[in-house]
């Protein structure tokens, strides 16, 4: 954890604006929570609600489960942390967990009216011909 020395008003100054900038990720940790995010695996809030020119975001990154876990390359430093996240950075990621909740709930709604059985006990002529 970082340390901030008490006795110099101006750096603790700095410090607080640094954070109310927030920090952007490289382009490989961007990539990795924006994959979460699809997933709907982070929680985001702003950093300071009560300060309009506080613009940046914390971030919470929760493990993916079930196939996602197995498939998805995370950094455990990237995800034992909170994160604060400049304006832009939080931004695109509120866009993405956005798509990847619509792109989900499209999937559900097809695989719901989805029919298998006569998809597979009913078949055209020219399909039980090719078997």
């Amino acid at each position: 954890m970082k340390q901030i020395k008490v006795t110099d008003v101006g750096q603790i100054k700095n410090e607080l604006n640094k954070y109310k900038k927030g920090k952007k990720l490289d382009i490989r940790q961007f990539n990795q929570v924006a994959r979460l995010a699809w997933l709907g695996k982070i929680t985001m809030s702003p950093l300071d609600a009560e300060d309009p020119q506080c613009e940046s975001w914390l971030l919470h990154l929760q493990h993916p489960e079930g196939l996602a876990e197995h498939f998805l390359t995370l950094d455990e430093d990237l995800m034992s942390q909170i994160h604060i996240l400049d304006r832009e950075q939080g931004r695109y990621l509120a866009e993405i967990l956005q798509q990847g909740i619509e792109e989900r709930v499209g999937q559900l709604k097809t695989l719901n009216q989805r029919d298998f059985y006569f998809g597979k006990f009913f078949k055209s002529d020219e399909q039980k011909e090719s078997l």
